[in-house]
């Protein structure tokens, strides 16, 4: 497909605190993205993506893996699940709300299969509160906010946290159109009543002060909020609020044609504001 000649691809692979890490990263038209899934304790977290196919496999295929568990349905981290179900025999674990979604042929635009290929169909089990692998408890955290089904999974024995898509960065510019911050903020303090230490993100990696990355995260989103609020309050329109607080045009804006924006950032803000107003 002339999609895969034109997309630039890199793999790597690390091992962290006993976690066995596979990073696969698509370049195209100055946008870099980057996603990662990680092994430990018989436990495949989230699976890649269906573009680099090739590369998670052949590191799946190297690790020692009883189950699969997915933070949310997004396709760069159930791009693989389908080969792991069909060719390895897996059981696959998530959160209820998108099962059924995730067992239809993949539905999302064309600039994100250019990056992360097209999900094939696979069918998951609903994974409940809690699971077990071979030397530990886990936490299954509801998380919401980034994707109506994000969970983040606590190893109660290590205190290691694989947090999904919950951090990504710790001053967020750009969220998705059916991202809301109000509800990301709520997550981000759910999951620090927590006792947790290093952080696992799908998107940056190896977090070794994990409580702190996410603590920041919180306290600039909580800032961030208060500023929005507060111009909203004072008259400023929403493209004007943005235009103030995130000057910079990033590229994937353009390129995904505003399913990313900065825009809905300012406007998951002041619509949680205003239905706390008529309420």
């Amino acid at each position: 497909m002339w999609i895969n000649k034109v997309i630039k691809k890199r793999f790597e692979t690390d091992i962290v605190q006993h976690v066995h890490i596979a990073k696969g990263t698509a370049m195209f038209q100055g946008v870099r993205l980057a996603v990662r899934c990680f092994v430990v304790d018989g436990v495949l977290i989230d699976t890649g993506a269906k573009s680099m196919e090739n590369e998670f496999t052949s590191f799946f295929q190297q690790q020692d893996i009883d189950q699969v568990v997915i933070t949310h349905f997004h396709e760069d981290h159930t791009g693989c699940a389908a080969f792991l179900q069909r060719s390895m025999g897996l059981p696959i674990y998530m959160n209820e709300p998108m099962i059924e979604y995730c067992r239809q042929k993949a539905d999302y635009p064309l600039y994100r299969k250019i990056f992360w290929g097209k999900r094939d169909p696979f069918a998951a089990k609903p994974i409940g509160a809690t699971f077990s692998s071979r030397n530990a408890t886990w936490d299954v955290i509801p998380t919401p906010g980034h994707a109506i089904d994000h969970v983040v999974f606590l190893n109660r024995e290590t205190g290691q946290l694989f947090s999904g898509d919950l951090y990504c960065q710790e001053k967020t510019k750009v969220i998705l159109r059916e991202e809301d911050i109000p509800t990301i903020i709520a997550s981000l303090q759910h999951v620090l009543t927590y006792d947790f230490g290093d952080v696992f993100c799908a998107h940056a990696g190896y977090l070794p002060n994990g409580r702190e990355a996410l603590q920041r995260k919180l306290d600039y989103l909580l800032e961030l909020q208060g500023t929005i609020i507060d111009l909203y309050e004072k008259g400023t329109p929403p493209k004007q609020i943005q235009a103030l607080l995130f000057p910079k045009k990033y590229p994937i804006i353009f390129f995904s044609g505003g399913e990313w924006d900065s825009l809905h950032i300012v406007r998951s803000v002041i619509r949680d504001y205003e239905a706390k107003q008529a309420s």
